[in-house]
């Protein structure tokens, strides 16, 4: 069973920037692939950006693309999301994903653990 959470959320002007964390909780971390998704109200949860297990490799959506970056680091059992350049639309509750599966994917249905959630506000 592997726990995650998040932190790192909160108000931000047009431009700014945030670093969002996801503690992880097992082992095994280390082989696990992570994701980052998002749901703003009104939308279905969507795909933000993801890394491998070992940290090889990351896929980013459009949307984040140049903007945000995504690392691990497996020493802390910790993902990031450092998103710079942000946008209003970029303001929905950030969720942290994990599977026990190493390749890099952006589907939500190929993540079994996932976080509480943290929120991200963008004014304007």
């Amino acid at each position: 069973q592997v726990q995650l959470v998040e932190s790192g959320g909160g108000l931000v002007q047009a431009g700014g920037s945030l670093r969002l964390s996801c503690a992880a909780s097992g082992r095994t971390f280390s082989s696990y692939r992570m994701g980052w998704f998002r749901q703003a109200p009104g939308k279905e949860r969507e795909f933000v950006a993801g890394i491998s297990g070992g940290g090889k490799n990351t896929y980013y959506a459009d949307s984040v693309k140049g903007r945000f970056t995504i690392s691990r680091d497996n020493a802390k059992n910790t993902v990031y999301l450092q998103m710079n350049s942000l946008k209003p639309e970029d303001t929905a509750v950030y969720y942290c994903a994990a599977d026990s599966r190493s390749a890099v994917v952006p589907s939500r249905r190929d993540y079994d653990y996932w976080g509480q959630g943290t929120q991200v506000t963008v004014s304007s």
